[in-house]
This record gives C-alpha cells, structure tokens and sequence, in this order.
C-alpha cells in the first residue's frame, strides 16, 4: 500500500512538472536556480503570467492548493521556453518533497488526490492498456526511425523566412524584400553553446532605402555613419553568408563568455524587450538599437571579438570587443579599424523596469568615435510597455569612405511604447518615433523616423504584421522630402 501510494505521488508531481514547471530563459541558458528569499504564495506573484493565460487555473491550483513555488527569484514564470531535463528532476523532487510532507500529515486535500487518482486508474485501466499497445506497437517505430535519420543529437536547427511587402511615395513600384536565416545551435552541456546562423535574401530595397541611396547613405538601414533606415531585413544579398559564428560558455555560474570571429555587438548589449527584433515588432533598423552605442559598421557584417557578461544581481555588467576585418592583415585586423569596444551596466532591481547606461568607444573607416547612453524600459501593466534609447556621441577625424574630416557632436533619441494582447491574445501593437543622428554639422536638417506595426500572430509558426514607416529629411538633408510607405511582414518560423 506505502509503494502505490508513493507512486501515485509521483504521478501527482510528475502531472504537475510537466503542466507547470517554469523554462529556461534564453539569455541564462545555463544559470542555476536560485533560492527564493520569500516564497511564492499565490500565481498573482508572477509577473509574466496573466488571468488571461490559457494555463492560468492550472498554476493557481498547483501553486495555491500544494504549496508549490514554481517562480524564478526574478517573480517571473517563463512559461513560453523550453525546459531542461535538470530543471524537470529539480521541480519533481521539489514536488515530491511537498507532497510527502503532505502525506505524513495525512493531508485531506491530498488524501482526496489521491483517491481520485486512484479511482480513475481503475476506471480507465482498459484505455490505458490500449494505449500502451498502440505506443509499442505503432508510435516506437516511427521514433526509432526518426532517431536514426535525425539532424544531430546535439545541434537544434530553427529557421525563419522574412518576406516584406513594400510600397511607398518614393518607390516607382511596389518591391518584395524577403531574407532567410538558418539558427544552427549546438550544445554538449547546459554551460556551453556553439552558435552559427547563416544568412541570405534578395538583395531588396524599400522606399526608404532608395533615398538613402541617392547621397552618401549616411544614416541608411546599411548608412556609413548609423543605421537608421527603413526595413532592417534591406539589401541582404543572395549569396548564403556566415552572418554569427562564435562559442559561449560559463566559467563561473555568474560570467558568460562568448568568443568567436562573427560576432555582433548588438546581440549582447542594448537589448529592450519592447524594441529589439524586426521579426517581432519594429521593421526599422533605428528602433531596436541606439546606432551610436551599436555601430553600424561592425555591427551589420559582424566581426572577430569577446563579449563577457558578469552576473551581479540586480546588476549585470557587458563588455563586448568586435573588429570587423579582423580576418584581413592588410585591411585591418583584430586591433585596429574598423573596430568597436564598448561597456554596459544594467540595473534590474524588478522584473517590470530595467535600464542599461553604456559607453562605446570605436574607430570606423579613419573616424575616432566616443559615445554613451542610456536605455530604459518599463512595462507599465501586463498588457503595456514603454521605452526609450538616448546617446551622445563625438566622431573626430578623416572618414577615409566619405574623403571628407569630421567633427561632430550628434545626440540621438527614441521613444516608443508597445501594446500587448490587445484586442486578441498573442497579438502586439507598437508606435515609435525618434532622431538617429542630431547634427549641427552633418546636413542642413535632422532626420525625423516614425513606425506604427500591429503584429497578428496568426500560429506558432507564422505572423503578419501591417505597418506603416515614415522618415523625414532622410542623411539630415532638408531637400529630401517626407518619406512614407506601407509594409505588409510575413514570418514564417520553423
């Protein structure tokens, strides 16, 4: 009798893992969980669940009536990402632990589980026999199949097709501007991954794009100067490229190290989760990173270069070195131009507000750049966010691409906000607007960018997204006039 009811416990925390246990977080793959100082009373304590949440009763049951913490010490639950086999044994001892508590106290609540439980096993018995014949007999070939023609054990493949429709006032015709990414991440432990992505497109232009193109494209989604163009999938070529090849691991649970020779500082440093992926909200390419922090030039191709983050709750510091022709001894190398270094400090003392203070310094085509800023984010409520990016910056010296001296103090800024689950589920609305580059001696004006998207998660694995761009006074030249288009985003993930 101790044996069965000992193994109907564990079906009862087995049940309650699987249904409920929180995921790894993207960013902190290989971070262990952490004790909670106070612990989790009621599913109202996690930030990131909502009433709305198709899982919601079963977490406030599983939390309220067993006493279960199944929050991170971050107050969040991290329902949307996939869960480790350690994370799984963790949450069913701890399970386990709680309900054998209950158990010896002979627990009302539990003894009715139980009985339950049970009850239904007698029930269904005859179900469950077929079932398990149908998994022996019919469902363990085909896995056994799919494990001898499966893609690598260790290597998890993700790709995702961007096709963007575009038309606007500058455009003489209605363009297709597609790209393709193939996300290759292997891992041999929890603390270490290789990451590769390969790249290829159209080579497609927006309406934006075109009048950048007419000058010197100095502050173009591609701009020598920022990007901060239109669509930031633009002018991706057809040729398949290695767009990031490096290898990230853990020499300390508190510091990640990412080494390789493609690299982008912007996958380590200026991140907003309300303003940091054209697949997912804003399409341009000024509105998820500030383009004196993040330099364009380094940053688009990629380049040799170390990132290391140190984990100091509430602080987590960066520091990320990239050279953008590190492979050429005759062009630059890995110590000199184009290169770019730069530091970033985020506080995060609370699950709803972080900000991110910075400083890059770089040398891009024979110009000495200094900057700092300042990145914040705030989500207001569940359903909105708000964010904003500043920077100052000073660039000195002859830029050996545009055969002209430089000397310029430009300050940059953007705000925006991000409306979530509204009217429906699963779908995001946003609007933004912002300076890329103010210049008293750059142009004879300042280019003015606008974005409103609504993105409609139609699966898992496609969304569209209408959105409507604006950029006025494009390379801070007052001759251009307003630019505006239309864009209609397809992403197909698989």
């Amino acid at each position: 009798m101790v044996k069965q009811l000992y193994w109907r416990v564990l079906a009862i925390a087995s049940i309650a893992t699987i249904a409920a246990m929180p995921s790894a977080n993207a960013r902190e793959t290989a971070k262990t969980r952490e004790i909670r100082a106070d612990r989790l009373l009621t599913v109202d304590e996690l930030s990131d669940v909502q009433p709305s949440d198709w899982a919601y009763q079963a977490l406030k049951s599983i939390i309220e009536r067993y006493d279960l913490d199944l929050g991170y010490p971050d107050g969040t639950y991290r329902g949307d990402r996939s869960m480790t086999r350690y994370e799984f044994a963790a949450a069913v001892a701890a399970a386990l632990d709680a309900l054998l508590e209950r158990l010896d106290r002979s627990d009302t609540v539990l003894q009715e589980d139980l009985n339950t439980l049970a009850q239904l096993q007698i029930n269904y018995q005859e179900a469950i026999d077929e079932l398990n014949a149908r998994l022996d007999n019919r469902i363990q070939p085909r896995i056994d199949r799919l494990e001898e023609r499966q893609f690598s054990a260790t290597t998890q493949l993700q790709g995702q097709f961007v096709l963007g429709l575009t038309d606007g006032n500058n455009s003489s015709k209605t363009t297709f501007v597609d790209r393709l990414r193939l996300n290759l991440t292997t891992q041999f432990s929890p603390q270490t991954r290789l990451v590769t992505q390969l790249e290829a497109g159209n080579n497609g232009q927006d309406a934006i794009a075109a009048v950048h193109n007419r000058g010197d494209n100095l502050l173009g989604t591609t701009g020598l100067l920022a990007g901060a163009g239109g669509l930031d999938y633009v002018e991706v070529g057809n040729q398949l490229r290695l767009r990031r090849l490096y290898y990230s691991f853990q020499p300390t649970d508190r510091i990640t190290v990412a080494v390789g020779p493609k690299l982008a500082p912007g996958d380590f440093i200026d991140r907003n989760r309300f303003a940091d992926d054209s697949d997912v909200n804003f399409n341009s390419s000024f509105f998820f990173n500030n383009p004196l922090i993040v330099q364009n030039q380094v940053d688009r191709p990629g380049g040799a270069g170390v990132a290391v983050a140190w984990d100091l709750q509430p602080f987590t510091l960066t520091g990320v070195y990239a050279a953008a022709d590190a492979a050429d001894p005759q062009m630059g190398g890995f110590w000199r131009d184009p290169y770019q270094a730069s530091l970033e400090l985020e506080y995060a003392p609370d699950p709803a507000w972080t900000v991110r203070l910075q400083y890059t310094h770089a040398e891009i085509n024979g110009t000495d750049i200094d900057a700092v800023g300042v990145n914040g984010e705030w989500a207001v409520n569940p359903y909105l966010g708000l964010f904003a990016r500043l920077g100052r910056g000073d660039y000195h010296g002859y830029n050996t691409v545009l055969s002209r001296d430089l000397d310029l103090s430009p300050v940059t800024w953007a705000v925006g906000m991000n409306v979530r689950n509204w009217p429906v589920p699963g779908n995001v609305a946003g609007v933004a607007i912002g300076q890329p580059f103010v210049s008293n001696d750059l142009g004879n004006a300042s280019q003015t960018n606008f974005e409103a998207f609504y993105h409609l998660q139609l699966s898992d694995n496609l969304s569209l997204t209408p959105a409507l761009i604006v950029v006025g006074n494009a390379d801070n030249d007052s001759r251009s006039e307003t630019t505006w288009q239309g864009v209609l985003r397809m992403v197909f993930s698989f």
